[in-house]
């Protein structure tokens, strides 16, 4: 008898491990930048383990926490096989872990290979995704403005907006009919709580560095990018102004306001605008009670006050980057390369990238003008497509640091609350960038 236990012990001890091994090698690990997707890609995992019979491990980091996450994930033994990167910045941090995908079969399908983060002749980074962000605005409280007989503009329609002096003059007029419109203001919460500012301290953001380094004919690419002047910040006030003294919420109280909270208010028609992307679909579709129609949501370029705007298109581009980790072994990265294949060239893959993950992928493998079936997915193609328009590329990709948004987000805040000027904001850009960039 004490045999027979003492080896049915030993069964139990090794029968796990076997078991563990063995799916061990057949799953990938895979650290997901987006929070709004990440139910997506849980949906993704089931899918692809009914059709390949590798297990797709998703983690997803929470908002504003990526950086710290990868840095805590990627040092442990059972690492991250897939994870993303933010352009060239987050190469520069990650690019000892980044397996060269020059020989990938999902490489030879980018439709633009200048679309990847390249060094020498190594590819390190393809992109996941080509997504645009702008002013989402509500047609049909819009069509309710332009039907007041006692407002103070001649705009007839949104269409005629296409300058910040424009869009200032709309919303102020907006602002004092919102009990006539029935919204609380004519912007959603601009979300200034810690980890939820990005909208601010890096969409927004995007446009004065952009024109500054357009003035200067600063290549980002080879030049020196240690320092900026922040010469078109009196620009970003007063769009972030007119965000501030436009809105739902009091800018005192901004401190604790999320994204959510923003998505939410549109969503419920609280408000007529907010800034966000093409990704904010589902953020809008999926809150109960939701009264905006696909039909009615609609983009407007990020106007600021630059001379010749009124040919400004959406901000469009990419910072969310596929790596694999080149010190997995050869049969993980395989794995890592098989599944990017398959999300990006199989029916089903294809099938969540347009209607569920809704990205415009930059890959040869979907059919042309093939575009998400989401509105704001499909506003982005048309955007992009639009005769005299000029697209703004995302030049936040090279913002030196997440330690230098995060402290261009408290200034943010504390000049909202009236704890500091807006000259302290302009300094802490300067400065911080030049910290973090040397």
């Amino acid at each position: 008898m004490k045999k027979i236990l003492a080896f049915f012990l030993l069964c139990l001890l090794f029968i796990p491990l076997a078991g563990c091994g063995g799916d061990d090698k057949n799953t990938l690990y895979f650290l997901n930048f987006k929070p709004e997707v990440a139910s997506v890609y849980t949906e993704i995992a089931k899918k692809y383990k009914e059709e390949t019979g590798v297990t797709l491990r998703v983690v997803t980091a929470a908002s504003g926490t990526y950086e710290q996450t990868l840095k805590s994930e990627i040092s442990k033994s059972d690492a991250p096989v897939l994870f993303q990167l933010n352009g060239v910045i987050g190469y520069s941090a990650w690019k000892d872990y980044c397996a060269d995908l020059s020989d990938t079969e999902i490489y030879q399908h980018l439709s633009d290979p200048s679309l990847a983060i390249r060094s020498g002749e190594g590819v390190y980074g393809i992109p996941a995704v080509v997504e645009g962000y702008g002013i989402l605005y509500n047609k049909a409280i819009t069509d309710r403005y332009f039907a007041l007989q006692n407002r103070s503009t001649s705009f007839s329609s949104m269409d005629e907006i296409n300058s910040f002096e424009k869009l200032s003059a709309l919303v102020k007029d907006m602002t004092a009919h919102k009990s006539d419109l029935g919204i609380k203001g004519v912007f959603a919460a601009t979300s200034l709580k810690s980890g939820e500012d990005w909208r601010w301290h890096t969409h927004l953001a995007n446009l004065p560095v952009y024109y500054e380094f357009e003035e200067k004919n600063i290549d980002i690419t080879t030049d020196d990018l240690s320092e900026i002047a922040f010469s078109h910040n009196r620009e970003f006030k007063q769009i972030f102004d007119l965000y501030l003294n436009n809105s739902t919420t009091e800018p005192r109280l901004l401190g604790s306001k999320q994204v959510a909270d923003s998505m939410a208010e549109f969503a419920l028609e609280q408000c007529a605008m907010v800034q966000n992307g093409n990704w904010a679909w589902s953020q809008i579709a999926d809150v109960t009670g939701n009264k905006v129609k696909a039909e009615n949501i609609r983009f407007l370029p990020l106007y600021i006050g630059e001379d010749g705007e009124e040919k400004q298109g959406l901000c469009i581009g990419t910072e969310n980057y596929f790596a694999i980790n080149r010190k997995a072994s050869a049969e993980k990265q395989k794995l890592a390369a098989d599944f990017l294949n398959w999300l990006y060239t199989s029916a089903s893959g294809k099938d969540f990238v347009t209607n569920k993950l809704n990205f415009i992928a930059p890959y040869d493998t979907f059919a042309e003008g093939e575009t998400p079936s989401d509105p704001l997915g499909k506003q982005v193609y048309e955007w992009m497509n639009k005769e005299d328009v000029y697209t703004v590329p995302w030049t936040f990709s090279i913002f030196p640091s997440q330690s230098f948004k995060d402290d261009f987000g408290a200034a943010l805040l504390q000049y909202a609350q009236g704890t500091r000027t807006w000259e302290d904001v302009v300094r802490t850009v300067i400065t911080r960038w030049k910290e973090e960039s040397t």
